[in-house]
């Protein structure tokens, strides 16, 4: 590990998908570069809770550093009113007339969120890249399919993605590295369903080992992946990127400390980083100056970082917000199927992920057989069943393991009432401002919700499911786990943040490299691996431009 210095090469800030791959890239040809991260560096055969009793009710082992507060919320449109989140024992779970926020699920930690990820590894639909060429929709990207193709190959490969020889909308240059996974016997029944409507369930695409790879065994198919990998099998960026930052004895990692701002100077009549102002374990404030500085902090605190250093590029850095348009439909089933066993997604429909506007919405969507929440006992009795003592627990036990899921994420787009900002009443231990989001719901997500619902429930009922026990939607829960767009990329600095490159417009030493980035969120795919292509991608551009001179 080299010895800390007082300029670097790069300054990475975010270890996620979208910063060690960057600063393995950069490093890996001999630049010095510094990654600074929030969280913990946590240790999958010590950290996580999948091999204890309790397991279920301790979840991911969360180091809550990262404060955010809400802004207004969206009255529901009472035309919706069937796409209200309720189950069995509970009933509604939002009874009001407004949507509720409840999360963004954020994990700070050395390898981001990816820590928590269930493992989907997807490229987005070639289509996705021209939504307003094609159809006349959103905004176009500044790059293509086959621009990212590459990168996606090579993150691949260090993931150890599993996949079938062909998805629709994305034509490949090589095989997967692993062959895909075998589907369970849940996702077998909702295969045949899908079957008779003349829909196609293929097997997803996933950074879960499907035999050994990387020195770590195939997945055991716990289907714990939101706990926390204790096995190594899945391509979290912690056990994949990182190791590989490291081994090149040029990249130092610090976990547990917390930027504030990063400092930029006037230079030549031209702006540029400078470096930035963090504050290490023991609570001081340290300075540490960087040649070039990439943010990659997410769509929620990469805004926030760059509004507090009053860096925003005509006022866009923030604008353009979108979250995780989501519905999943849970059933009780006549046969135990059993569909905690296996891996969280293993197969996925992609019939209408292509974006289509005759089909009322403009945007593209992908469905899914899942286990919903029906991973344990516990989320049984507390989500799925009514009542008390001696009937209750024999019902529970009746129909443990008859659970079965069938859901859908979609494409969401920017609208003038989604937005990050900063919150200009809440701060931090660190006297600084916290990031507020702000989210509404439009009409094509709300028509995708209903699409998404009703198909759910034909496909549950073809499967021979009989009770619906719980449905789940963002129509009245903000609740997201993919959030994008608040740097947009673009051509034109009048429309976008960074450039194709992801240089900030004006300060080309400064990059952004995570899902802020996006200039469309995509047909519901899980956006990791497409940072990480973005990622590679930019590491690539800047070290060209060096090489330049």
């Amino acid at each position: 590990m080299p010895s800390k210095k007082e300029n670097y090469d790069c300054i990475v800030i975010g270890s996620g998908p979208g910063g060690s791959p960057f600063g393995w890239k950069l490093a890996s040809k001999g630049m010095n570069v510094l990654i600074l991260e929030a969280g913990p560096r946590y240790d999958p055969y010590k950290s996580y809770a999948l091999d204890e009793d309790d397991w279920e009710i301790k979840g991911f082992p969360e180091i809550k550093r990262i404060k955010y507060t809400f802004g207004k919320k969206q009255p529901l449109d009472s035309k919706y009113e069937n796409l209200k989140s309720w189950n069995k024992a509970s009933g509604k779970l939002n009874p009001t007339k407004e949507r509720r926020y409840l999360k963004y699920h954020q994990v700070s930690g050395i390898g981001g969120t990816t820590l928590h990820f269930q493992g989907e590894a997807h490229r987005l639909n070639e289509n996705a890249f021209r939504m307003k060429s094609l159809y006349g929709v959103a905004v176009d990207w500044p790059i293509g399919y086959k621009d990212l193709e590459p990168y996606y190959a090579e993150a691949e490969d260090i993931l150890g993605v599993a996949g079938p020889a062909k998805t629709p909308g994305r034509p490949r240059s090589k095989p997967y590295p692993l062959k895909p996974h075998k589907l369970s016997y849940a996702s077998k029944l909702i295969g045949k369903a899908c079957s008779k409507h003349g829909i196609d369930l293929i097997p997803n695409s996933v950074a879960i080992l499907s035999g050994p790879y990387r020195g770590s065994p195939p997945c055991n198919y716990c289907n714990g992946c939101v706990w926390g990998c204790p096995r190594k099998d899945k391509g979290s960026v912690d056990v994949t990127f990182i190791p590989l930052a490291e081994k090149t004895g040029t990249c130092e990692i610090r976990d547990n400390v917390y930027v504030t701002r990063i400092q930029t100077e006037n230079k030549g009549g031209k702006k540029r980083a400078k470096g930035v102002v963090y504050y290490d374990r023991s609570g001081k404030e340290q300075f540490v100056s960087g040649d070039y500085i990439a943010v990659a902090c997410g769509a929620v605190e990469t805004p926030r970082l760059l509004l507090n250093s009053e860096i925003n590029v005509n006022g866009l850095v923030g604008k353009n917000f979108m979250e995780t348009t989501f519905y999943e439909a849970v059933a009780m089933h006549p046969e135990r199927t059993d569909s905690y066993r296996g891996i969280p997604m293993d197969s996925i429909v992609w019939k209408w992920n292509t974006p289509d506007p005759k089909r009322g919405f403009p945007g593209g969507l992908r469905m899914f057989p899942t286990a919903g929440s029906a991973l344990g006992p516990v989320n049984y009795s507390l989500r799925y069943f009514e009542g008390w003592g001696e009937n209750y627990v024999k019902e529970i036990e009746k129909w443990f393991g008859h659970a079965i899921a069938v859901g859908g994420i979609a494409e969401f787009f920017p609208n003038k009432d989604t937005f990050v900002t900063l919150d200009p009443n809440v701060k931090d231990q660190y006297k600084t401002p916290v990031a507020r989001i702000q989210s509404f719901l439009g009409d094509p997500e709300l028509k995708t919700l209903e699409f998404i619902s009703k198909k759910s429930k034909e496909i549950l009922e073809s499967s021979g499911a009989k009770e619906i026990v719980e449905e789940i939607s963002s129509y009245d829960f903000f609740s997201a786990t993919h959030v994008f767009g608040t740097c947009r990329m673009g051509n034109d600095d009048e429309t976008s943040v960074v450039n194709s490159s992801l240089r900030v417009h004006g300060i080309p030493n400064l990059l952004v490299t995570d899902a802020s980035v996006f200039p469309t969120s995509g047909g519901g795919e899980a956006p990791s691996l497409t940072i990480e292509a973005l990622s590679l991608r930019a590491a690539d551009l800047l070290l060209k431009d060096i090489k330049k001179g």
